[in-house]
């Protein structure tokens, strides 16, 4: 399996993700800047967490606009799996490959701590190494995660098994409790939570580990 991570100015997991990729899937990802117009080959590409382009304007926006997401935005449309961790997931909402947008946090204030969510789902290629309503605790860390869409949206989301993740006691006012999201076809995952801070018992916990297996099945 091919990888490639985007890295932003701003961004700060970068690295945390290819180590997961390195140790679990054993092959260590291409990270590609930004500013480059041409997206090398990948099976998968991730937009990873941190805070590109300083937060301004709105979380992800900037990013979005980014000269390497066109080739992103091209290469998801054609089928290629694309994982978008917090700050990520805020560019595939604010770049259109995923529908709503993330707010700021209902209580005004950055979080950094570890949560409960609910795999909702298990049939994609980014979940099947955990179990239908396995309970997952992951690390957040974010200012603005408050996922939002209007009534129709959240509805057909719900109604095509979308929701990839599930908060079990919602810590940033996320309509639905919605942790995570799947595209209709189920080759994009936003997710709020950092699984790439969770693949060892040293880290804390193992629960991310199981998304990095998943991945390693595409090889």
């Amino acid at each position: 399996m091919q990888t490639a991570i985007i890295v932003f100015p701003g961004s700060n997991c970068e690295r945390d993700v290819a180590v997961a990729f390195a140790k679990i899937a054993g092959r260590t990802p291409t990270r590609v800047w930004h500013g480059d117009s041409t997206l090398p080959k990948a099976d998968l590409i991730v937009l990873p967490g941190g805070f590109s382009y300083g937060d301004y304007l709105r979380t992800g926006a900037m990013a979005a606009h980014s000269p390497i997401m066109r080739d992103v935005v091209q290469a998801a449309k054609k089928g290629v799996r694309v994982l978008g961790i917090c700050n990520g997931f805020q560019m595939l909402t604010e770049s259109g490959l995923l529908p709503g947008v993330l707010l700021r946090n209902h209580q005004l204030k950055f979080i950094c701590r570890t949560v409960a969510v609910r795999v909702e789902d298990n049939q994609s290629c980014f979940t099947t190494a955990y179990q239908q309503g396995q309970t997952l605790h992951l690390p957040i860390a974010h200012g603005d995660g408050n996922y939002f869409a209007d009534s129709a949206t959240l509805a057909q989301l719900e109604a095509d098994g979308q929701v990839a993740l599930r908060y079990q006691e919602n810590p940033n006012g996320s309509l639905n409790n919605i942790a995570g999201l799947y595209n209709k076809t189920r080759t994009i995952l936003g997710l709020m939570p950092h699984p790439e801070r969770a693949i060892e018992p040293l880290l804390g916990g193992a629960d991310g580990a199981g998304m990095f297996e998943s991945l390693a099945r595409l090889a």
